[in-house]
């Protein structure tokens, strides 16, 4: 039955993954690769939020595998980050390369925290 939430989950991350990416990086005429900075971001405050949740018992494990598993799992993408990072530096674009990385980190780590502060808020 867990495989079912992490599936479950999945179908929808990944379709969000496409779709986003795409509006996103059609309204920003860049080499910078808007569209997978956004999905990870995103990813990374839902699951900032679902373990502020988790912590504070605000959520059953079925969720955590939903959520978590399932759908930032297919909507996050570390091997298109990398690639597109790689694809930067080799084209020249050593600056969006470096600045892909840092701003990626630090936005990612920004949306973990704000997440869990926002969840402790919500349910502490």
């Amino acid at each position: 039955m867990n495989w079912l939430c992490v599936v479950a989950g999945a179908m929808i991350g990944a379709p969000l993954r496409f779709l986003t990416d795409r509006a996103v990086q059609a309204r920003h005429d860049t080499v910078f690769p808007w569209g997978t900075f956004a999905v990870n971001v995103l990813g990374s405050l839902i699951l900032g939020v679902l373990t502020g949740a988790v912590v504070a018992g605000a959520a059953a494990s079925q969720l955590q595998l939903f959520l978590g598993t399932g759908l930032c799992g297919a909507l996050t993408t570390y091997s298109t980050f990398s690639y597109e990072t790689l694809r930067l530096a080799e084209g020249g674009a050593r600056f969006y390369a470096a600045a892909n990385v840092l701003a990626s980190v630090v936005a990612g780590l920004g949306a973990v925290f704000a997440g869990v502060a926002f969840a402790e808020a919500m349910w502490a």
